[in-house]
């Protein structure tokens, strides 16, 4: 048996049409909107044509299952705000077309929430022990809304938690998101490792005052708060950091957030990642400890919302080896060996069983956008590495 090319594009343009953006290649499918759940139920419908039964959990993870123990395959099928058409679905449909085209046993998953609408890739997060459920259902997205919440929309759907005991190891195929394949002419990465992450919410609360009448020295004005932490925060990691290291300040809520009044207070998310958990932690200290002085030095209040994250993570060295003799047959010479420095459901997959990656590129480097692509040639190849390598376990 061999691939569909195809089948496979085809099915993963099809994928594409959930939460289509209108605008390019975009997706707008974040987890549990009318969308992804959408999506998920016809997802679930492929997944039973290709001969696997379809299983929803309580946290909303698709699995499809292959008859005994089994090699899991898979990612996620949930996007950003503003996402792109092959982040997560590229490794769901890579997985589901090996399914069907293999004479062994592959099992697919779809993991919910990957992209951190609640926490840090809260579906796999919850399935392998990472996050307690009840723990996680306390989380709230920007709007304020639940996790528990949102989770209950599918309630009629849900079974309960698959044993991770059925499954050999993991393997998710995604586009790299970065711009060192495109750049280098190359087709495969085959992944080294994951970096870790760290994310909170940081609260300033100032005083809410008149925009015109309040004097400039006397104001206590928390978006003055947030630049002034952007700033140190930036010369205090100078010494601790290294050219791997990235930290983000991605959402900014401003209140009340209106033209002609000094905002009182300023929520705003603060993540950071490395492949150090030491330099993980000591960046911790340096964040807390800036957000402090800074809140006394403008004569504010700081608060911190709860620390996510995980650890980095080394993937499987059996894994890497029969991706790469794989990589060498598909695409000789075209393919390398790679750190990962976005998170993925990998890392939490981790802790259950061993698990690998393997990346194809990104036009430009560009993803969580619209513009976000890749060449189909670089798919088709792709799939065959994943096919190649799984069948060359058994």
């Amino acid at each position: 048996m061999s691939i569909n090319p195809e089948r496979f594009l085809k099915s993963l343009h099809d994928l594409r049409q959930f939460g289509a953006s209108g605008v390019g290649k975009g997706v707008v499918r974040p987890a549990f909107s009318d969308d992804d759940i959408a999506a998920r139920n016809w997802l679930a419908d492929q997944m039973r044509a290709a001969g696997l039964t379809a299983h929803f959990d309580p946290v909303g993870n698709l699995f499809g299952l292959a008859d005994g123990p089994s090699i899991l395959l898979g990612s996620h099928s949930d996007s950003q705000p503003e996402g792109g058409w092959l982040d997560g679905a590229l490794g769901v449909m890579a997985a589901l077309e090996v399914a069907r085209a293999s004479d062994v046993p592959v099992s697919v998953v779809s993991f919910q929430d990957e992209e951190g609408r609640f926490g840090v890739t809260t579906g796999s997060a919850i399935w392998s022990g990472n996050l307690p459920l009840d723990q996680a259902d306390g989380l709230k997205d920007h709007a304020g809304v639940p996790f528990a919440e949102a989770r209950a929309r599918m309630a009629d759907l849900a079974g309960d938690f698959v044993h991770p005991s059925r499954f050999t190891g993991y393997v998710e195929m995604h586009i790299e998101q970065g711009p060192t394949l495109d750049t280098d002419g190359e087709q495969i990465g085959v992944v080294t490792e994951i970096v870790g992450i760290r994310d909170m919410k940081i609260t300033f609360d100032g005083q809410q005052n008149h925009a015109g009448t309040t004097p400039m020295h006397l104001r206590r004005d928390a978006f003055q708060a947030l630049s002034a932490f952007n700033a140190e925060l930036e010369e205090r990691f100078r010494n601790v950091v290294t050219p791997r290291t990235v930290w983000t300040i991605g959402h900014v809520s401003l209140h009340p957030n209106a033209s002609s009044i000094v905002p009182g207070r300023v929520t705003f998310s603060m993540q950071w990642r490395d492949g150090d958990p030491d330099r993980l932690n000591r960046m911790e200290e340096i964040v807390r400890a800036t957000a402090g002085d800074i809140a006394s030095a403008k004569g504010m209040e700081v608060s911190f919302g709860p620390l996510l994250g995980l650890e980095p993570v080394a993937m499987d060295t059996k894994l890497q080896s029969v991706l790469a003799a794989s990589a060498e047959q598909v695409a000789p010479n075209k393919w390398r060996k790679m750190p990962s420095g976005a998170l993925h459901d990998a890392t939490n997959v981790a802790q259950l069983m061993p698990v690998a990656m393997l990346f194809v590129p990104s036009i430009g480097g560009i993803s969580h956008a619209f513009e976000e692509d890749t060449d189909e040639a670089d798919l088709v190849a792709g799939v065959q590495v994943l096919f190649g390598a799984v069948n060359a376990l058994f």
